[in-house]
């Protein structure tokens, strides 16, 4: 009998995540473009009393793919509050900016 571990799934695959890449990037900002082939979405974090905001990451994705990251958001995001509640947006002035009104303890600036 063969060992079904050494026999591939032709549907399965394997997806490496080096240890840089998992630790993940903190955004609280995503900026959409798109042009008749691409999508691009740039990550950005913006911080309380430092004017200038990085790009910290760039994924572009086909028109196809775009959609279905969007099903998956959805999907997860209804999986997340039926576990947890709703999610609440604060909307400001602007929906697609984070809220300008960070809070907490007093940061130094540099």
């Amino acid at each position: 009998m063969e060992d079904p571990n050494k026999k591939g799934n032709p549907n399965q695959l394997n997806i490496e995540l080096n240890e840089e890449i998992g630790q993940g990037i903190y955004s609280n900002l995503a900026i959409i473009t798109h042009s008749s082939s691409e999508f691009v979405v740039d990550f950005v974090r913006v911080m309380p009393g430092i004017p200038k905001a990085g790009v910290k990451s760039r994924v572009i994705l086909t028109p196809e793919h775009a959609k279905r990251l969007l099903m998956a958001l959805q999907d997860n995001v209804k999986k997340y509050e039926s576990q947890y509640g709703t999610i609440k947006v604060n909307m400001g002035s602007d929906p697609h900016l984070p809220p300008m009104g960070f809070s907490g303890g007093n940061i130094p600036q540099a």
